[in-house]
């Protein structure tokens, strides 16, 4: 038994190790066999094996493991399955290759027996072509030999097993090619025996029973030959209920005949294929090159050093370099200045060809035996010896070839079948494609993906074809209109284009036409080039039914789609719904910002917009509708897990039936909404303008959670509003109360104290008329909250006690602990710290069934306050460290920078120098970059008050100075009559005691105003 190895046995490398497919699967390295670990590892292997130097996406190597029923958590078992490979083989970091989206496996001929199988079949091609039929008989049994069985025997799964029956075709091809020549020379009765085993194991295939029947007739057995077809002949009638092909009937009839023509060859060697003639003097058909080619530095430099890397000894082909984007990228003119570039490196030639499979009036794209015939004329081949079939020109080019340094440039391909037989080039030659799709059936080539300019390149270009002295007059309005024609090279020459053409107009004159929508596609044309012409062309190309879902996701009213969003448009599954999205990226019809999300280029989604009309308004209604429905079931199912304690409502609006993201933890759940974040906004948005006011206000209900939470507060009280106004249009009183009572927090979190006491009496009122005592109980404590707020404490006070009562008789301790932990900053407002800290602490023990760390977060911060107010340090530290283990990304911001700013000054009163600036500027970054105003002037008063107590009189100046800016403009009292305090401590300190003063009477008339006592007016 051979000996096993893991692959790291012994120290080898890359160079030593052999890979067999055609077969099972096998490794070796020195001369042992490597284990390579279970199923998944070995499946895994065999498909990037399958396409080496090609990178395999992820997903298709999940395919190949599991077929259609993958695991969850298939991606990751894939990754560790190449990790574990990586670790088995030796250097298996050079062999296995992350790459983009996937994996590729980067190996030589001589390491891999399909290689070798390529190499040795397309060395007996060219020496077919040059009549050496002996040499390719050698060729085709080296071929054949490397087979050790079935393709991957044991290996399984649906991509290996798909793979595997291409491959053993390729094999029957070759197993025909090869009797085909041996009868050529003259081959008969040596053949018969291994021709019948072949035709034992393949009974239906023609071409071997015919060669077995000229073999037999050959050696003298008409009756044997005879009674074959018959055989062939049943058995076709039997299983398929067709009759023999031509070919096998015209061999027949020769049979019975005993024709001439069937007699073997005598005593030599068929002459070989006659070269065609060569024109003297390189060729050059390549257009020319635009004077103007601006930008694309890197792409064009990425190019010429593909092209000009060394050559491994097992490349057998000619070097094939691919661009594909979008149409008006610019794509041929890369190309063509590109080829003019290495022309000088391709003496024998440069020879371009418009494959037409994107083209302005054309019925249909140049086939390849079209294109063949044009390049065998450009070579001066005579016209009687350009074969008619694909297969004899094919052969014929790849002769005309031989010997030849060329440079071949195909512009504007449609598909891989297109261009397949153009690229039968020998080694030393350079074949360049353009296409709008990416042709991923072609294997063993470099892409290039041209995307949009960069605003620099846009700008430069306008300058080269507008002029420099008209770009200097009108700086802004040039990088506006680079904008507006988005940073495509077509539409940008077309804009100039006018300009030029028009030298009265303006900039800013085609901008004023530009920035109408309806006719931005009008008024990018310019004579026979079109923007929308173009992008039309590439509409034309699909199926119907995917040119209608371009139609539809036009209509998403957010920057970036995803799947299950666009299964709600297209009212289609979810991998149906990517399946399309990545049909629509492959066209280039559609970008891709980031993995699983997609884009449609503004000008391409005003061409896909135009494309609808009467005709379609019902079906972009509906679709609308629908995806309205995804977003608000989707919000609703998110903020169940990341709220559980919300009231439960009905919408009254049937729920979306499709597939759903899954929320299976709070994490999901919430990064969902991040993502989606601009979505939401722009699909309230939607709503709002197409008069879908019940979906308007629902789905901002749901999005209030999201906004408050994350500290959206700006959104919060915008889209507050606008819920407000839907309502109100609907006369939906439950609503109404529902989006007043959101529309009154927010105007809390943003320090409009006016507004959300009139918003929240206005929502008690209504309340109170539905008898809905839950809502009486929320807007009595904002309206108490808002009171405080503003100073006016006595007011305040009853109305929070009021709510607490409610909430009590209601039973709903999340209500009662939010109020609790109003009331406990109330008191400590007025500096009756004991009442304050027993209002906290009875917060807090409501708090562990209410899952809110938000609310339990801010009564410990109160807690504490309370306790530094009862100079009880040690235990105001201990609270402050629970809350800050609460501060999630769930906890906002300026939440957080509260907290951490009461750290500092308490470890400022411990003696715990060492943590204190830390902590001080942790809290003022926190406050200054996601704080509201509220939150941002008490964590400014507090930390001024530790500047003050350090001796840094300046520093506490400014913040004091700017947290009185902050809530003057809010009429925040309490902090307004803080900041003053501080200031005059703090110019004290500097000893000016004319500011001290005045500062101190503003913050006594202030407290006076409040009636704090003097226990409430700073500690």
């Amino acid at each position: 038994m051979t000996p096993a190895t893991s692959g790291r046995d012994r120290n080898l490398s890359a160079q030593e190790l052999r890979f067999r497919v055609l077969g099972p699967l096998e490794v070796w390295a020195g001369g042992e066999r490597v284990r390579l670990g279970g199923t998944i590892q070995e499946r895994v292997l065999a498909t990037l094996l399958l396409a080496p130097g090609r990178v395999v996406p992820v997903v298709r190597l999940v395919e190949a493991a599991w077929g259609e029923s993958p695991p969850a958590t298939a991606a990751h078992q894939v990754r560790k399955a190449v990790a574990d490979l990586r670790r088995r083989l030796p250097c298996g970091g050079e062999v296995i290759s992350t790459d983009g989206p996937g994996y590729r496996v980067l190996t030589a001929a001589a390491r891999l027996d399909l290689l070798d199988f390529d190499a040795r079949i397309q060395a007996a091609a060219q020496a077919v072509a040059a009549g050496r039929s002996d040499d390719a008989c050698l060729e085709l049994q080296n071929a054949l030999g490397l087979w050790q069985g079935p393709v991957l025997a044991g290996a399984g799964g649906p991509v290996v097993d798909r793979a595997a029956t291409a491959l053993e075709e390729r094999r029957l091809a070759a197993v025909e090619q090869l009797y085909d020549l041996r009868l050529g020379l003259g081959a008969s009765s040596e053949l018969v025996a291994d021709l019948r085993a072949l035709v034992d194991a393949h009974p239906l295939r023609e071409k071997l029973r015919g060669q077995l029947m000229l073999a037999l007739y050959r050696s003298g057995r008409q009756a044997d030959a005879l009674e074959e077809y018959g055989k062939v002949r049943e058995l076709l009638v039997e299983e398929l209920g067709v009759d023999p092909g031509p070919h096998l009937v015209k061999l027949h009839e020769g049979i019975l005949r005993e024709s001439t023509e069937l007699a073997a060859p005598q005593g030599m060697h068929p002459a070989p294929a006659k070269v065609p003639d060569e024109r003297h003097g390189p060729i050059c058909t390549l257009p020319y090159a635009v004077p103007d080619f601006t930008g694309r530095d890197r792409e064009l430099a990425f190019l010429l050093d593909r092209v000009r890397a060394e050559r491994g000894p097992d490349e057998h082909s000619a070097r094939v370099v691919a661009i594909d984007g979008m149409g008006g990228m610019g794509k041929t003119s890369l190309a063509v200045r590109s080829a003019h570039e290495l022309a000088a490196e391709f003496p024998d030639g440069q020879l371009y060809v418009d494959l037409r499979g994107f083209t302005p009036g054309e019925q249909s794209p140049v086939s390849a035996s079209t294109a063949l015939d044009t390049l065998l004329r450009a070579l001066g081949t005579p016209s009687e010896r350009i074969p008619e079939d694909l297969l004899g020109r094919t052969a014929t080019w790849r002769a005309s070839l031989a010997g030849r340094r060329m440079l071949l440039l195909l512009d504007n391909a449609s598909d891989a079948t297109q261009v397949l037989p153009l690229l039968s080039a020998p080694p030393g030659c350079l074949v360049l494609v353009t296409s709008r799709v990416r042709l991923v059936d072609l294997d063993g080539v470099e892409w290039i993906s041209l995307g949009l300019m960069s605003p620099e390149e846009s700008a430069t270009l306008v300058v080269r074809t507008l002029g420099a002295a008209r770009v200097a007059a009108e700086p802004e309005a040039v990088a506006e209109l680079t904008e507006l024609c988005g940073h495509l090279p077509l539409a940008l020459r077309i804009a100039t284009a006018r300009l030029r053409n028009r030298p009265r107009w303006t900039v800013r004159h085609l901008l004023e036409r530009l920035r109408d929508e309806s006719r931005r596609m009008d008024e990018l044309s310019s004579g026979d080039r079109s923007v929308a012409a173009t992008l039309q062309l590439s509409y034309l190309a699909m199926e119907e039914r995917y040119r209608s879902a371009f139609r539809v996701l036009s209509l998403h009213p957010s920057a970036t789609i995803d799947a299950h969003s666009a299964a709600a448009l297209l009212d289609v599954g979810v991998r149906e719904a990517e399946d399309i999205l990545e049909l629509l990226l492959d066209v280039h019809l559609l970008q891709q910002p980031d993995l699983g999300q997609y884009a449609f280029h503004d000008l391409v989604r005003s061409f896909a917009q135009s494309r609808s009309g009467p005709t379609t308004e019902r079906t972009n209604a509906d679709a609308l509708e629908r995806l309205l429905r995804y977003y608000l079931t989707a919000t609703d199912v998110a903020c169940d897990v990341l709220f559980p304690g919300r009231t439960a409502r009905s919408s009254g609006i049937p729920p979306y039936q499709g597939e759903l993201p899954e929320f299976l933890a709070e994490k999901s759940a919430r990064l969902w909404f991040g993502r989606e974040h601009q979505g939401l906004l722009a699909a309230v948005d939607l709503a709002d303008r197409l008069g879908h006011d019940r979906h308007t206000g629902w789905l901002i209900r749901n999005l209030a959670f999201h906004l408050n939470g994350g500290g959206y507060f700006e959104e919060f009280r915008s889209l507050g509003r606008v819920a407000v106004r839907a309502a109100r249009r609907l006369d939906d009183l439950v609503l109404l109360s529902i989006s007043l009572s959101s529309l009154g927090v927010a105007c809390w979190k943003l320090g409009s104290f006016e507004e959300g006491i009139t918003v929240a009496r206005e929502g008690r009122t209504i309340a109170v008329r539905l008898g809905d005592r839950d809502a009486e109980v929320h807007s009595e404590s904002t309206l108490g909250l808002l009171m405080s707020m503003l100073g006016r404490y006595n007011e305040a006070l009853p109305l929070l006690e009021r709510a607490i009562r409610l909430a009590r008789e209601l039973g709903t301790p999340r209500s009662e602990a939010e109020t609790q932990t109003t009331l406990s900053s109330l008191y400590a407002r007025w500096g009756r710290y004991p009442e304050a800290a027993g209002a906290a602490r009875h917060a807090l023990e409501l708090e562990p069934g209410t899952a809110d760390p938000v609310n339990e977060t801010m009564a410990l911060a109160d807690l504490a306050f309370a306790q530094l107010g009862m100079g009880q340090y040690a235990d105001a530290e201990a609270s402050l460290n629970q809350a800050l283990e609460k501060c999630d990304d769930s906890v906002p911001q300026g939440d957080v920078a509260l907290v951490v700013a009461l750290s500092a000054e308490v470890a400022h009163r411990l003696g715990n120098s060492v943590v204190v600036s830390g902590l001080a500027e942790r809290a003022r970054t926190l406050a200054r970059s996601g704080g509201t105003p509220v939150r941002q002037a008490r964590t400014e008063n507090i930390l001024g008050r530790l500047y003050t107590a350090q001796g840094q009189y300046s520093s506490a100046m400014a913040l004091h100075a700017h947290a009185l800016k902050l809530a003057s403009a809010i009429k925040f009292c309490s902090e307004e009559a803080s900041a003053h305090l501080g200031l005059a401590r703090a110019a004290e300190g500097l000893g000016d005691t004319a500011a001290a003063g005045r500062s101190r009477a503003m913050a006594t008339e202030l407290f006076d105003l409040m009636e704090l006592p003097v226990t409430g007016r700073g500690y």
